[in-house]
C-alpha cells in the first residue's frame, strides 16, 4: 500500500497531525530513520569516549579539546575537497561508509596494539568529530532535498529523529556494554552506519520524484559535482552577511550552552559520583522527551502560523528570563530548568529553524560553508566560551548570579540575531509562495 497518495486514509490522518502532505510522507518518514540511525550509533559509542576522560589529567583533557578544535578544522578542509571533486550521491554514503570502516579499524588498534593510551585518546579525539560531522553532512543533505516551504512544516518532525535515537542509543549501551564489552559497541555502530547508506539514494530519488516533483535532474540533481574552490567554505561564510549571521547564532548558543554547563558543573560540585549521574541521567531523559513531543506536534505550526523569525527568537528570550531567575536565586533546581529549556528548545525549535535557513543558500554553501559553521565556528565557539567563563570566575571573581545575568544579556542578543536571520527566510519563503501561486 503506497501511503504516500492523497486518497490514503492514513495518509489523510498524518497530514492533520502533523501537517505533512501525502507526497511528502515517504521522505518525511526516511529522513527520520536516517537521523534516527545516526544518533543511535554515536549514543552507542559516546559513553565508550566519555568513559575515557576520567582517566585523564585536566591538562591532557584541555590539550585533547585544544587538538579536537585544529583536527576539525583540517577534515572539514579534506571534506571540502572531497565535495569539489565528487557527485554527491557517491560522496555523502562514501562520508557514512568511511566512519563505518574507521571505528572497524579503531576496534582492531585496541585489539592487536599495545599502545592502549594512544588508541583511547585517538578514538576520543575522532568521536568528538564525528558527533558534529555526520549530524552536518544530513541537514546539509536535508537542506538540499526539501524547498523552504518545505522545510517549515517538516524539518522539526524530523529532527524529533534524533531525540528517538538518542534514547535508545543510550538504552542499547546500558543493556550491551557489560555482556559485549565496550569495545565491540564499535562494530554494532559501523553495521548502523552501513545499513543507512541505501536511504540515502532512496532519498534522493524522491526528491525528483515526489518532493520537488518539477525542478527535473538538472537542478541540484544528485549527480551534480559542487565545483569550485575546495576550501571556499571558510572564506565564502565570513564574505556572506547571512552566512555569518548563522555562524554568529551558533556562537552564541554555544556561549549560553558553555555557561550553563559550566554553571551546573559547579553546583554539583559536593555532590558524590553516583548522584550527579542521576541528575544527568534525569536531565537527559527529560530534555530528549520533550523534545520529541514538542518536535512532533508543535515545531511546525509554531514555525508555519508564526514565522521563521519569531520562531528562532523564541527559546533565546524563554532562556533569557530563565538566566534572569538564575541572577535572582541561583539555586541548583533552577539552573537546571534554564538548561532543560535550552537543550529541549535548540533540539526542537532552534535547531530545526537554523538549518531551514539553509535552503535558502546554493549548493556550495551547503556543503562547503555549512560544515565549517556547524563544526569549526561550534567548537571555537565551546573553546573561547569556556576560557570566558573561567575568566569571569576565577579571574574577575564573578559570582554565579553575576555570570547569569550576563548570560541573559547574551541570549537577548542571540534572539536579536534569530529575528534578522528570520525575517530574511520569511521573505523568501512569502516571495516563493506569491511565485507558485502565480503559476497556478
Amino acid at each position: 500500500m503506497d501511503v504516500s497518495r492523497r486518497g490514503n486514509p492514513l495518509a489523510r490522518f498524518v497530514k492533520a497531525l502533523t501537517k505533512v502532505e501525502p507526497n511528502e510522507l515517504k521522505a518525511t518518514l526516511l529522513s527520520f530513520l536516517f537521523i534516527f540511525s545516526l544518533m543511535l550509533a554515536y549514543n552507542i559509542l559516546k559513553p565508550v569516549r566519555d568513559a575515557m576522560a576520567p582517566d585523564w589529567s585536566d591538562v591532557d583533557l584541555a590539550l585533547l579539546w585544544t587538538y579536537n578544535f585544529f583536527f576539525s578544522a583540517a577534515a572539514v578542509s579534506i571534506y571540502g575537497f572531497a565535495v569539489s571533486r565528487f557527485r554527491l550521491k557517491y560522496l555523502v554514503p562514501g562520508v557514512y561508509g568511511f566512519f563505518a570502516a574507521s571505528f572497524v579499524l579503531f576496534y582492531l588498534g585496541a585489539r592487536s596494539l599495545d599502545d592502549v593510551g594512544f588508541i583511547e585518546k585517538s578514538f576520543y579525539l575522532w568521536i568528538s568529530l564525528f558527533s558534529l560531522f555526520h549530524i552536518s553532512v544530513f541537514w546539509s543533505l536535508m537542506a538540499d532535498l526539501f524547498s523552504k516551504t518545505q522545510a517549515l512544516r517538516l524539518f522539526a518532525i524530523i529532527a524529533s529523529g534524533a531525540s528517538v535515537g538518542t534514547i535508545a542509543g543510550s538504552a542499547a549501551t546500558l543493556a550491551l556494554a557489560k555482556a559485549l564489552g565496550t569495545i565491540n559497541l564499535m562494530l554494532i555502530a559501523a553495521v548502523i552506519l552501513v545499513a543507512i547508506v541505501p536511504v540515502i539514494g532512496v532519498l534522493y530519488s524522491l526528491k525528483t520524484t515526489q518532493l520537488q516533483p518539477n525542478i527535473g535532474d538538472a537542478v541540484g540533481g544528485s549527480d551534480a559535482i559542487v565545483s569550485g574552490n575546495p576550501f571556499a567554505g571558510f572564506t565564502e561564510f565570513v564574505r556572506n552577511p547571512f552566512l555569518l549571521g548563522i555562524a554568529v547564532f551558533i556562537l552564541l548558543y554555544t556561549t549560553i550552552g558553555s555557561f550553563a554547563y559550566f554553571e551546573i558543573k559547579n553546583l554539583l560540585a559536593d555532590l558524590d559520583r553516583d548522584a550527579r549521574a542521576q541528575i544527568w541521567a534525569g536531565i537527559n531523559l527529560t530534555v530528549n522527551t520533550l523534545t520529541i513531543i514538542t518536535a512532533m506536534f508543535a515545531t511546525g505550526r509554531i514555525a508555519s502560523r508564526f514565522g521563521l523569525a519569531k520562531t528562532l527568537a523564541l527559546v533565546p528570550l524563554i532562556v533569557a528570563v530563565g538566566f534572569l531567575a538564575v541572577a535572582v536565586n541561583p539555586m541548583l533546581a533552577v539552573v537546571l530548568v534554564s538548561w532543560v529549556i535550552l537543550k529541549a528548545g535548540n533540539y526542537a525549535i532552534t535547531r530545526p529553524g537554523r538549518e531551514m535557513l539553509y535552503t535558502l543558500v546554493n549548493r556550495e554553501d551547503r556543503f562547503k560553508a555549512k560544515p565549517v559553521i556547524d563544526i569549526v565556528v561550534y567548537r571555537g565557539g565551546d573553546t573561547l566560551a569556556s576560557w570566558a567563563f573561567a575568566g569571569l570566575t576565577a579571574a574577575l571573581g564573578f559570582g554565579l548570579g553575576a555570570v547569569a545575568a550576563i548570560g541573559a544579556a547574551i541570549a537577548v542578543v542571540w534572539a536579536v540575531v534569530g529575528v534578522h536571520l528570520g525575517r530574511s527566510y520569511d521573505r523568501a519563503t512569502a516571495s516563493a509562495r506569491d511565485t507558485a501561486d502565480r503559476e497556478h
